[in-house]
């Protein structure tokens, strides 16, 4: 380890060589560099802290940095049809300034990661448990680092190295290929599966931290990320086994979603941003990696994007109509509504009447009279996830970086259906992979799925693709990550279905709100079975090619002669880079 200590026999030697002296030496611990920082196990433990404390900032995933894949897919829209507008519409300009948010703090964080790995030297073999976990934290951030650079600008520059900084050459990187980028991703999370310990091994330090588990659940997402489905399965049959600790589904849905010691970091959780719980916060907002308050909030404000405008939210995005319609058109072996429907979208139903904490909003109770809408002005269904919503926590969104929820990154109902959809990819459709899935149905009190009823692959995928994920996991981040890997953006098929999916109301009319989807025929307005019609739009209608992608951000282009733009910047069709790795798309297949 490359701690610069100073033997004391080479102290004892030089005093004997100067005179005495009344003047005392010290460091001041306000004013510490790269010379008198990072020379110790205890200096890095702090080095990782910091790191850590980047992956909850405005850009990386306490707003932005993780609401904007969300506009991206087809389960969510922008209510407000304002601040996230261009990207639910996949048309963004490279000039636009948001999109340099998330840049700015993935690199941020990365540049920490590298100090660590400086510091600690290359040859992991050497080192001492403490050592092992520093490094494998480090690892694994700088890998979660890269997958969101390569899943939202596709072709970053890759800097791995920390003394590069210290040439102009290094200061401007080259931009990487997409493949570059996700095999240094690849490697990091395949590292840091080996120097990290499992969450049982782990215990009370596992909490809150990066793990085995948690880097075996990511190193199977990057796999799959190029459709390396045999690879990414033998992991997470691994995972299902129990080899990087035991992971199993929470019998409560709704737990995966509250805040709480009782709640976070539970037995379902691979990874998840840490939040302070409400009440527990400072007030000051720290909106970029330049405020440094002692008095920090250190919460979310995805709640602040989510939330109805009646009750204090900023209104910005809601869940789409069709996410809703998926929902109502399955009922449990008990005839009632899917749970999952209660913790994903705020509408009123009958079912919730003695469920959970029944129909409510914010403590504020609600009827099918008066159903709550996201945006005042444009209508929407309210998101329920990682809010309060449901929670009765507090009577209306405290808007700012104060939501307490920790938000799930991964959670082990995401490896057995990824472990079902790479089974379907290899062997399918077998029935180890109806096996998985129906564990993730069975919670939800659905009926189990039968092997008889998918004769072939391509009508597996879908009911993976377009039924059991987006219920599972219905407004949560990932979704654009896997139309991307899925090539949805890249057959004509697959983007009419997105253009269906994206169909949303432009209209406060709550009534609307009652009314099945099915009454409607979708073209520019929605038109009802009365012969009414209302405002309509598909936020996938402007898509542009390339714009499944964030552009570089011009800043950074006009900064740096030799980052190149990419598919965004210049509206460059991605379908060659999909079809030349040999990779196809399934047919759209009818489950009814």
């Amino acid at each position: 380890m490359k701690l610069y200590k100073i033997s004391l026999a080479l102290c004892l030697g030089l005093s004997t060589l100067t005179s005495c002296s009344d003047k005392l030496e010290l460091t001041n611990p306000n004013q510490q560099t790269t010379g008198t920082f990072g020379n110790s196990a205890e200096d890095l433990e702090e080095a990782v802290i910091a790191a850590y404390n980047h992956i909850r900032m405005e850009g990386s995933y306490a707003r932005v940095g993780y609401t904007i894949d969300l506009c991206r897919g087809d389960e969510v829209w922008n209510s407000s049809q304002q601040w996230y507008l261009p990207f639910d519409n996949l048309n963004v300009a490279f000039t636009d300034e948001i999109t340099e948010w998330t840049w700015r703090e993935w690199y941020y964080t990365i540049n920490v990661c590298n100090y660590i790995q400086d510091r600690l030297g290359q040859d992991p073999s050497a080192f001492n448990e403490k050592e092992r976990r520093i490094l494998g934290q480090a690892l694994f951030i700088r890998g979660l680092a890269y997958y969101n650079l390569a899943g939202y600008y596709q072709n970053p520059p890759l800097i791995t190295d920390y003394d590069s900084y210290n040439s102009l050459d290094g200061l401007y990187a080259s931009s990487s290929t997409y493949d570059d980028v996700f095999d240094q991703v690849e490697s990091d999370f395949k590292d840091a599966m080996e120097l990290l310990p499992s969450r049982d091994e782990g215990g009370e330090w596992a909490k809150g931290r990066a793990t085995k588990g948690a880097a075996a659940g990511y190193y199977a997402r990057a796999l799959m990320q190029r459709h390396k489905y045999s690879e990414a399965l033998t992991v997470l049959k691994d995972i299902i086994a129990q080899k990087y600790g035991k992971y199993e589904l929470m019998k409560n849905y709704g737990d995966n979603f509250r805040e709480g010691s009782q709640y976070e970091n539970n037995a379902e959780s691979l990874f998840e941003v840490q939040f302070l719980d409400y009440g527990t916060q400072g007030t000051d907002d720290e909106w970029t990696p330049v405020n440094t308050s002692a008095n920090a909030t250190q919460g979310s404000a995805i709640e602040s994007n989510f939330g109805p405008g009646d009750f204090g939210g900023w209104a910005d995005l809601s869940a789409a109509p069709w996410l809703y319609e998926l929902f109502k058109a399955e009922k449990t072996t008990s005839g009632k509504l899917d749970p999952r429907l209660y913790w994903t979208i705020g509408t009123y139903e009958t079912d919730w009447e003695g469920f959970e904490y029944g129909n409510v909003c914010y403590k504020s109770t609600i009827d099918d009279k008066n159903p709550v809408v996201t945006n005042n002005g444009n209508g929407g269904f309210p998101i329920a996830k990682w809010t309060n919503l449901r929670t009765g926590l507090y009577d209306k969104v405290v808007t700012g970086l104060h939501d307490g929820i920790n938000l799930r990154m991964m959670r082990y109902a995401d490896v057995l259906l990824r472990a079902a959809e790479c089974e379907n990819e290899v062997n399918g459709p077998t029935q180890q992979a109806i096996d998985w899935i129906n564990q993730v149905r069975n919670r939800a009190e659905l009926a189990s799925l039968k092997l008889s009823d998918f004769n072939s692959k391509d009508k597996l995928f879908e009911q993976i693709a377009n039924v059991e994920r987006p219920k599972e996991f219905g407004c949560e981040f990932g979704r654009g990550f896997d139309l991307i890997r899925w090539g949805f953006f890249y057959n004509k098929d697959r983007m009419d279905q997105l253009v269906e999916h994206g169909y949303f109301f432009l209209s406060s009319k709550k009534s609307l709100l009652k009314t099945p989807l099915d009454d409607y025929v979708f073209t520019s307005r929605y038109v009802d079975k009365d012969g009414d019609s209302w405002e309509a739009k598909s936020s996938y209608d402007s898509y542009v090619p390339g714009h499944e992608f964030l552009p570089i951000p011009q800043k950074h282009l006009n900064a740096n002669p030799n980052l190149d733009g990419n598919s965004a910047n210049y509206d460059i069709d991605n379908t060659s880079y999909f079809t030349g790795n040999g990779w196809t798309v399934h047919p759209v297949v009818d489950l009814k």
